[in-house]
């Protein structure tokens, strides 16, 4: 299982998320509070963002380090600044490889994506069912061989086939997919998953068969005024809305948020 963040709201320097809160994605890292399997998240990170004035394609930086490794981490986060940021520490499923394509986030043309969860034997399950699904496009843009970055293909298959649909629609069709080949064979997943396309933020808290993952949001706080913030685990003492299970979570331009039932 991994740890997840998102942002939106005014840009702000990477450290404030990354470093700076008292139980940040670094902290998570190697004392996460609210994971369902695992101990650490110590097999490689990633961040993405979007550029605050400019509509061009997101920028991504990822390591296979542990996040508390990387000595180059504190000094970019003090400059880049963003307001729209996805982040993950990863904690890698048992049989996958540490490598960069195998870290998060996804990215294809304005869309990021980030996943906590998994597929149960996904290599021995869903993969090939999987990539039955989808459109030479998102077949093509696999990098890696993670059941995160597949579950992603399915958002992007989507996308592709159906252009005109919103990204809440998309996660939705792909979760409900998942959901379909995982019954058909009788595999467990989970699927908190956060995608944006730099103009608002989408997540959902799902899962079949397993425990749902814990995940959270947060608006107006007074270290984050004006800004939305969703999260596997609180990053500090806050009000912090627990999302429904078997759910979706929208955060618009303007931050109205809204929940829809999976």
């Amino acid at each position: 299982m991994c740890r997840l963040m998102g942002y939106w709201g005014p840009a702000i320097r990477l450290d404030r998320l990354l470093i700076k809160p008292k139980h940040s994605l670094m902290v998570q890292s190697y004392q996460p509070r609210e994971m369902t399997s695992g101990l650490l998240n110590a097999d490689g990170f990633g961040i993405g963002w979007y550029h605050p004035q400019v509509t061009t394609e997101p920028f991504t930086y990822k390591n296979t380090l542990p996040i508390w490794s990387d000595v180059n981490l504190p000094s970019l986060s003090r400059f880049v600044e963003s307001g729209c940021v996805l982040a993950n520490v990863r904690s890698a499923t048992s049989g996958q490889s540490v490598d960069l394509s195998n870290c998060q986030p996804f990215q294809h043309r304005l869309i990021l994506g980030i996943h906590n969860g998994f597929i149960a034997n996904f290599r021995q399950t869903l993969y090939r069912s999987i990539r039955d699904r989808l459109s030479d496009t998102a077949y093509q843009a696999i990098d890696g061989t993670t059941d995160s970055e597949h579950i992603f293909a399915l958002v992007i298959h989507e996308l592709e086939t159906l252009p005109e649909i919103p990204l809440v629609e998309a996660l939705h069709r792909a979760l409900t997919t998942l959901r379909s080949l995982a019954n058909e064979q009788e595999v467990s997943f989970s699927a908190n998953l956060i995608v944006s396309d730099g103009s608002q933020l989408v997540a959902s808290r799902f899962a079949g068969r397993s425990a749902v993952p814990s995940l959270y949001w947060l608006r107006d706080d007074p270290l984050f005024p004006q800004s939305v913030l969703i999260v596997s685990e609180p990053l500090f003492t806050g009000n912090w809305i627990s999302c429904p299970e078997h759910s979706l979570l929208t955060v618009d331009h303007d931050l109205n948020i809204e929940t829809y039932p999976i």
